[in-house]
């Protein structure tokens, strides 16, 4: 028991939780318990994963800020290799930090995870030359389902860090709409 770390309500936002997992190194590596899911209910996070995905991006590339509409995933988030600036938006109806962001570093190295609840919008920026991010949902992706909102969205104001190069988005990231759009149309 005791193999996870939680920070609750991180950056003021109510169901956003920060975790470390213990990690148990000597000469020949690391091992470390990534998820529990007896310890995450005892501290609040009882939550039932469907579905890992798992991508791999260069420096520089900004995925987001993505979301479901009507099928919302709750996300439990991290990065095997390099590392990721990663951000979360409140996007509940009704919450009192609705629009406000919460970023943090995620690395190998740091080996923390963020617990994403359903209807926040989630994207990263790779910091590193390479990385590889991993995560889990709640409930399986559906194409014609997807939403989002512009990593650059002056009213949500987002402190991306430099990463010193271009940045590289797909088409359809850069076109997303502004959250003040969104929530107009």
């Amino acid at each position: 028991m005791g193999q996870i770390k939680v920070e609750h309500n991180v950056g003021g936002i109510e169901g956003l939780c920060v975790i470390t997992p213990t990690v148990h190194g000597d000469k020949r590596g690391y091992f470390s318990e990534t998820y529990n899911f007896r310890e995450m209910s005892e501290e609040g996070i009882d939550i039932t994963f469907v579905q890992d995905n798992q991508s791999s991006s260069t420096k520089g590339v900004l995925r987001g800020l993505h979301f479901q509409i009507n099928f919302p995933q709750t996300k439990l988030v991290r990065t095997i290799r390099g590392s990721v600036y990663d951000v979360a938006v409140d996007f509940r109806k009704g919450s009192k930090t609705f629009g406000k962001y919460f970023g943090i570093e995620l690395s190998e190295e740091n080996h923390k995870q963020l617990f994403i609840p359903k209807n926040f919008a989630h994207g990263f920026i790779v910091l590193s030359d390479l990385a590889e991010f991993c995560y889990k949902c709640d409930d399986y992706w559906h194409p014609n389902d997807e939403g989002g909102i512009i990593w650059n969205d002056p009213d949500i104001n987002i402190a991306w860090p430099d990463v010193g190069c271009e940045l590289i988005m797909s088409d359809k990231d850069k076109r997303l709409p502004t959250l003040k759009e969104l929530m107009n149309s």
